[in-house]
């Protein structure tokens, strides 16, 4: 079945109709024309057609693809005779709304319409437009006429850089350069059959039926067969997303993880959306090859090591479906060996995303221990605060918050009253070494950086087989990058408008943690969570500010550092970071959710061996 995610609701008229009409440039009545014009011409050498607004007619060329279903019908026209400028797409989208076209594959028809932008998403959105062709009528000459040559992706044609730079303004109005820009060059395709060949998969199938390939099979592979997202300044222009036009009846969409291929040529028109911008909307696919790895297991700890665990359980409550809880339990328990100490993300109230007061976690982390033990872990007890409702963010109604395992056999909790959601934790000098004035505890929840965001929980942990050990355990889940710009955005370099917020979240745990040092410089100390960004953003060089915490991933190989998937990045959200007692730890992000199609999050886990 096709992607729901790529149907679109159309522009009645572009924006450049909407601004022309105001300025009375235009007349509803009395159209703009561009007589004689070639699908060239309609596209331009820049990202907005040129004829924008205007009326074309009998425009030639040959029906390459199209879309029957959804709201966004139509059908991609190329032009078999080319101009010589590499910068001029020569196809376009025919957009029929709700009616399926009444043309085939191979039809040489001539169309007239009006040439309109549609924007991804509203223009507000920050995507690049999509040139489209709208009020369409056409005539068909003659029927399977043969179809233009995809253009080959690969790592010769799709230049290293990303994007021109703009200094974050927009870069619609820029000439196209598609020798020098990745985004350029997709753009001067848009429309256009194109073609990957024996393309590895770097973003597993999607419940949407979508998969990500890479063009460039050597550049920035992970371990394990993705693209590893490692810098601001290389976001893997070779990316691209595959959906399908071919009906599901006939060919279903391959399910794919990363690691694995399709191989043979993987071609169709070129198309853009607003969830993960230019798509490859297959007319043929190649045929997928198992390359994957397995999921992966970590070792056990041993006697004298505090195993120390980080897991985004996403959105966990208790109306999750059992299975849910039962591959989350078989994930703790085989892959991760059963940590003593485990730090959750994501864990809802006790009703989900029911908006009624309720903020009590306790069934919800009953399920869960209790799948624990049936899956043949331990007994796990567990420590939380409940936030006060609504204040958290996360799903409405969900009252998401992070939450401590531990297994009581191996690991013991430090209880010390007085913790709640609008009480923030101190640090407490104890005969030369530090404690805190609650366990659990949260950090400065009522600063202004935690404004609908999950408050950092502090708890102080002890190693049984190491008596008088003390590990101060902090729990976080910055918050998101939502309303941030997109990768592909229309504004380069994209403005990343969330981090300001993580960056004074990362401070105040910077200042916690400096302040158990100085009560105790050799406190150990272990960060951990989903921090909503990368080990090379701000948030995490202001968390590391006075080399007070090691940032764990940074000591992995290269080719190792991410533990999850976005849009066929491997990246880095999740972290373990810890104070210099502890900066040799034994540590491992366990990749057994985020490379797969079939995950039980989103997220990969990841343990920490540390000898407190």
């Amino acid at each position: 079945m096709p992607s729901r995610r790529s149907l679109r609701r159309p522009a009645a008229v572009s924006a450049v109709v909407c601004a022309a009409l105001a300025g009375g440039l235009l007349t509803a009545t009395e159209p703009a024309s561009a007589a004689g014009a070639r699908i060239h011409d309609i596209q331009g050498s820049t990202r907005i057609s040129p004829l924008a607004g205007q009326q074309v007619s009998e425009v030639p060329g040959t029906v390459t693809a199209i879309r029957s279903f959804g709201s966004a019908r139509g059908f991609w026209v190329q032009d078999p005779h080319p101009d010589k400028n590499p910068a001029t797409s020569e196809a376009v989208f025919v957009f029929t709304g709700k009616e399926t076209p009444k043309v085939a594959v191979g039809d040489a028809i001539t169309f007239s319409g009006t040439v309109s932008e549609y924007y991804p998403g509203g223009k507000d959105a920050g995507l690049q437009s999509v040139t489209e062709i709208t009020g369409a009528t056409w005539k068909t000459g003659s029927a399977d006429a043969p179809l233009p040559a995809a253009f080959k992706l690969n790592a010769a044609s799709v230049p290293n850089r990303y994007a021109p730079d703009a200094g974050g303004k927009s870069i619609e109005s820029l000439k196209l350069r598609p020798a020098s820009y990745a985004l350029d060059r997709y753009e001067s395709l848009e429309g256009m059959r194109v073609a990957v060949s024996d393309a590895p998969v770097v973003g597993a199938t999607s419940s949407h039926h979508e998969l990500w390939v890479t063009a460039e099979p050597k550049r920035h592979r992970t371990a394990r067969g993705g693209t590893l997202y490692g810098s601001y300044a290389d976001p893997n222009g070779g990316r691209v997303k595959v959906a399908s036009l071919i009906p599901f009846a006939q060919q279903p969409f391959p399910v794919a993880d990363v690691g694995d291929e399709l191989t043979g040529s993987t071609a169709g028109p070129l198309d853009y959306d607003s969830f993960g911008g230019y798509s490859l909307q297959a007319t043929e696919l190649g045929k997928l090859t198992d390359h994957g790895p397995e999921p992966e297991k970590t070792r056990k700890q041993k006697s004298d090591e505090l195993a120390v665990a980080t897991y985004n359980v996403e959105n966990l409550s208790p109306s999750t479906p059992q299975a849910k809880f039962d591959r989350l339990a078989k994930g703790l328990v085989d892959h991760l060996a059963a940590p003593d100490v485990v730090a959750l993300e994501e864990v809802q109230d006790d009703n989900g995303a029911t908006d009624n007061g309720v903020v009590t976690a306790g069934a919800t982390l009953k399920k869960l221990t209790d799948a624990i033990k049936a899956a043949g872990g331990p007994a796990y007890e567990w420590r939380q605060i409940d936030p006060v409702n609504g204040q958290d963010g996360g799903q409405p109604g969900g009252n998401i918050r992070v939450a401590f395992l531990f297994n009581p056999e191996r690991a013991s909790f430090t209880d010390i009253k007085g913790g709640d959601a609008t009480t923030a934790v101190k640090v407490v000098g104890d005969h030369g070494k530090a404690t805190l004035s609650a366990s659990p505890g949260r950090i400065a929840p009522a600063d202004p950086a935690w404004k609908a965001s999950r408050k950092p929980l502090v708890g102080q942990f002890s190693l049984k087989s190491r008596p008088g050990s003390r590990v101060f355990v902090i729990a976080n889940h910055f918050n998101s990058k939502g309303g941030d710009q997109g990768l592909d955005s229309r504004f380069q370099p994209p403005a990343r408008s969330s981090e300001t917020q993580r960056t004074a979240q990362a401070g105040l745990v910077n200042q916690f943690v400096k302040e158990l040092l100085a009560k105790d410089p050799k406190a150990g100390v272990v960060v951990a969570g989903d921090l909503n960004d990368y080990q090379f953003s701000p948030a995490l060089k202001q968390l590391t500010a006075g080399g007070v915490l090691t940032d764990q991933v940074g000591r992995l190989p290269r080719a190792e550092r991410y533990g999850y998937v976005f849009n066929g990045n491997s990246q880095v959200l999740d972290h373990m970071l810890t104070s210099r007692p502890l900066a040799r730890a034994d540590y491992d992000i366990v990749h057994l959710n985020s490379e797969y199609a079939d995950q039980a999050s989103d997220h990969d886990p990841q343990v920490l061996r540390i000898r407190p």
